[in-house]
């Protein structure tokens, strides 16, 4: 019988350590103190109870995109207050932080030891092309990022999720920058709902 390569969501049965779940899962758990600087704790915290980082990125998908669908076009241009980023500079935050902390993880993963720097999330905003982009574009451009962020976690092995390097003169595993993106994508997700459209009824969906 031919084996398939396809696997579940989370394990692909022809990797050599396919026959080791436990052992694989058992690195999704919270990163411990020491695996990242104490700045993170806010993101990392936010899913303490946890220990499938992987299923939490999957199921964290469809809530976006659902908090997304009932709106216009239009409300890509709401701010809380005047000197806030707008909706859509706020989930061009978000996905730009996510191919950043993925990036970092790739470079951690594959044990290249070159310290990486920080990053100034504002500068990001203020250079990037955000306020001119359909909310509807980047809501596809973040179903993509997240698919590629899902699709690396999910193919690395035991020993690289432990794996440490450098950012910004601090110590960081690879486990701990993949909660740190399902974290940051929970905390900003919540500011849209409690801050941005809680008082802004919701419109015609964007297209």
């Amino acid at each position: 019988m031919v084996r398939s390569c396809f696997g579940t969501a989370h394990i692909n049965p022809c990797r050599e350590d396919a026959n080791d779940d436990h052992q694989l899962r058992s690195l999704w758990n919270v990163p411990k103190p020491g695996e990242y600087k104490p700045y993170f704790d806010r993101y990392i915290l936010a899913h303490s109870r946890q220990s499938d980082i992987i299923g939490t990125l999957e199921k964290q998908l469809p809530k976006t995109v659902t908090l997304f669908a009932a709106r216009s076009e239009e409300d890509g241009s709401l701010r809380y207050a005047l000197d806030k980023w707008n909706v859509n500079e706020a989930l061009g935050h978000v996905i730009d932080t996510e191919r950043i902390m993925a990036y970092r993880a790739l470079r951690i993963a594959r044990n290249d030891q070159t310290p990486l720097a920080g990053f100034e999330q504002d500068d990001y905003v203020r250079g990037g092309p955000f306020a001119d982009l359909r909310l509807g574009d980047l809501v596809e451009e973040f179903k993509i990022v997240r698919a590629a962020t899902l699709a690396f976690f999910r193919h690395l092995r035991a020993g690289d999720w432990t794996r440490r390097g450098v950012v910004d003169q601090k110590e960081i595993s690879v486990r701990a920058l993949a909660y740190i993106i399902a974290g940051h994508e929970l905390h900003h997700r919540r500011i849209l709902e409690e801050r941005y459209f809680a008082s802004a009824p919701a419109r015609a969906e964007i297209a």
